[in-house]
C-alpha cells in the first residue's frame, strides 16, 4: 500500500513540529502541507488530493471544525486539540480519532493503527469496484489492487468461500463466492456450466458430454444439470 498523504494545520508552531515529528516516524504517513491556519489549507486542498488530516480545532479564524465540514472528500481526520468538550462535536463529521493535547509518541502511534486499519477496510469495501468504462475488475492483492479486464476472464472456479478468476495469463483469488460473481450484472457473459466452474461464453470452443473445451484447450467439467443452460449457445 502507498504511504497515505497527509495535512497538518494548527496555529500553534511547537504543535505542528511535534506532530511532524511524529508523523516522520511511520512510512505509511507522507506530510505534504503543514499550515497555520484553515484558510491556507483549504486553498491548498482546491489543487491536492490528500487522505489525512491532523487537525487542530481552536484556530484564528475558521475553526478546525469548519475546515472539515468543508473537507468532507478526506477519508481520515484526526482532531489534536486541547478542548476535549469538543470531541462529540467532531464524531458527526467523520471523526477517525481524537487526540487531546499535551500527548506523547504511544498515543500517536495508536492513530496510525486506527489509520492502517481503517484504510485496510476501505481497501476491501472497493475490493470489487469497477473501472471507468465498466469493462474491468480490482482485485486486492496483498496490499495492493490489480486491475484485470473483464474480456480477459476465461472462467470462475469456486473454491468453498473463495472464487478463483482464471486468464490466459494468471489466477486470482478473491474473497466472494461463486453465486455472488454470477449475480453481479459485469458477469451476464459468463454461463454456470458446474456447481464449481462457469465459463465466459465467447471462449467455448466445444461442449461435450462430460467437459467444455475452451480455445484456449482447457477442459471444464460440464455439470449433468447445467447442460440445458448451454442449449441456446450459438
Amino acid at each position: 500500500m502507498n504511504p497515505f498523504d497527509c495535512i497538518i494545520v494548527d496555529d500553534d508552531e511547537m504543535d505542528r513540529l511535534a506532530i511532524f515529528s511524529y508523523a516522520k516516524r511511520f512510512s505509511q504517513l507522507n506530510v505534504v502541507g503543514i499550515f497555520d491556519s484553515a484558510e491556507k489549507a483549504l486553498v491548498f486542498l482546491k489543487n491536492n488530493e490528500v487522505a489525512v488530516a491532523f487537525l487542530d480545532i481552536e484556530m484564528g479564524g475558521k475553526s478546525g471544525i469548519e475546515l472539515r465540514q468543508k473537507a468532507l472528500q478526506i477519508p481520515v481526520c484526526v482532531f489534536i486539540s486541547s478542548h476535549s468538550e469538543s470531541a462529540a462535536e467532531t464524531f458527526e463529521l467523520q471523526t477517525l480519532d481524537f487526540i487531546v493535547k499535551p500527548f506523547k509518541l504511544p498515543r500517536f502511534e495508536q492513530t496510525v493503527k486506527r489509520i492502517d486499519e481503517f484504510m485496510e477496510i476501505r481497501l476491501k469495501a472497493s475490493l470489487f469496484e469497477s473501472s471507468i468504462g465498466g469493462d474491468s475488475v480490482y482485485i486486492k492483492i496483498g496490499h495492493d489492487q490489480v486491475k484485470v479486464k473483464l474480456h480477459e476472464i476465461l472462467y470462475l472456479e469456486a473454491l468453498k468461500n473463495y472464487t478463483i478468476l482464471v486468464t490466459d495469463a494468471k489466477r486470482y483469488c478473491v474473497l466472494s463466492n461463486l453465486g455472488e460473481f454470477l449475480r453481479d450484472e459485469k458477469f451476464l457473459s459468463f454461463v454456470r456450466v458446474h456447481r464449481s466452474y462457469a465459463v465466459q461464453k465467447q471462449f467455448i470452443e466445444k461442449i461435450g458430454s462430460q467437459e467444455i473445451e475452451l480455445k484456449n484447450k482447457v477442459s471444464i467439467p460440464l455439470g449433468r444439470s447445467f447442460k440445458d443452460s448451454l442449449k441456446r449457445f450459438p
